[in-house]
């Protein structure tokens, strides 16, 4: 029997893609050395008693009771999908959450929580080995798919496999790079996130621009540049379309140029910055989820000598992340944004792969 049970699982930082996982488009992540912690201690009862400590919230799940098909929590719903992977809790725990993953942020506290909650149950409930795939695969389910969420597999997939990816959404294949980055400072501003507000305006936009393309040209292939006259489509656009056509077409380069570099013997990080820097001029002046606070970040930033720096995740608030191969800069960059009053900064490194630690 397994007493006591730790599951820690990293925040993510997207480098390339932010707003192409749900075109079906490919992405390029990392993970952080921040984490969330699940700290669980049988209690010799038929209750998970949930204490999540960074915001004083307490929960309570009976485990002989069936989770509604109407429930919200996701920590419920993972216990509901799960069991259609044979895990079945036959015992009660005492669970601590706790994390250093800045909340709303763009770093995907809510996907290192799924991630962290289901590697405990599988874990603790089943005696099937969990694999990397197997995490990915459940936890997007429970927070997109069961919730009728407009993310894509980025943050699931990314944490799960605990490295810097390069992830084809389409076909769900992973490629992983172990590669030693620079310095990545990141920036947390003061506005919190309308994550699923503004990923759902986004998204419908961007397909429908692209959906629009395809009546007027059926040959279009968004995967083959050579099947499309790039001009041409967008003149076929109303100006209000244009932008998101333009961003998915644009960042779906930059992220396969990204992928090329990646696969070299040594990360070349100068063309990596570059790549970096136009990928976020797609996010600010196409897509436009920057906000005044998140520019002027950007802006101190290069001021300071940061080799490149972009908006994380969905936007409209959150947080930055800045690349630096020299200290000196780096700590130049966090002394700055804390004169501004940033919410949070720090330097952050490649994390690791979710983790589990059992006593019985």
């Amino acid at each position: 029997m397994i007493n006591k049970i730790i599951s820690k699982a990293p925040a993510r930082v997207c480098l390339f893609g932010d707003h192409q996982d749900y075109l079906n488009l490919p992405i390029i992540a990392t993970t952080i050395n921040r984490n969330i912690e699940v700290s669980a201690k049988n209690n010799h009862s038929r209750y998970l008693n949930i204490f999540k400590k960074d915001i004083g919230e307490y929960d309570q799940i009976n485990i002989d009771i069936d989770i509604d098909q109407n429930e919200t929590d996701l920590l419920k719903i993972a216990l509901r999908v799960l069991k259609d992977y044979s895990c079945f809790p036959d015992k009660g725990y005492d669970i601590i959450i706790t994390s250093n993953i800045p909340i709303n942020s763009g770093l995907s506290s809510s996907s290192a929580l799924i991630v962290a909650w289901v590697n405990f149950l599988l874990t603790t409930f089943t005696n099937k080995k969990v694999t990397s795939e197997i995490l990915a695969e459940i936890s997007y389910r429970i927070e997109v798919t069961e919730m009728g969420g407009s993310g894509g597999k980025m943050d699931q997939y990314t944490i799960s496999y605990g490295k810097t990816i390069f992830l084809d959404t389409l076909k769900d294949k992973v490629i992983t790079y172990n590669h030693e980055l620079c310095d990545m400072i990141i920036g947390v501003s003061n506005q919190a996130k309308d994550t699923q507000g503004l990923l759902k305006k986004l998204k419908t936009n961007a397909l429908l621009s692209i959906d629009s393309i395809k009546k007027k040209f059926p040959n279009f292939d968004i995967y083959d540049p050579s099947s499309f006259d790039f001009e041409k489509c967008l003149s076929e656009l109303d100006k209000n379309s244009r932008p998101y056509f333009r961003a998915a077409i644009g960042n779906y380069g930059i992220t396969l140029n990204a992928k090329k570099e990646f696969e070299k013997p040594s990360l070349n990080i100068e063309r990596i910055s570059k790549l970096m820097n136009d990928h976020h001029d797609f996010l600010k002046n196409d897509l436009k989820i920057t906000t005044p606070e998140i520019d002027n970040m950007i802006e101190i930033a290069k001021q300071n000598g940061s080799l490149a720096s972009k908006i994380v995740g969905s936007g409209g608030g959150g947080s930055i992340v800045c690349l630096s191969n020299d200290k000196n800069i780096s700590h130049k960059i966090i002394e700055e944004f804390n004169k501004i009053g940033v919410k949070e900064t720090f330097i952050a490194n490649k994390g690791s792969a979710p983790k589990t630690f059992l006593n019985e």
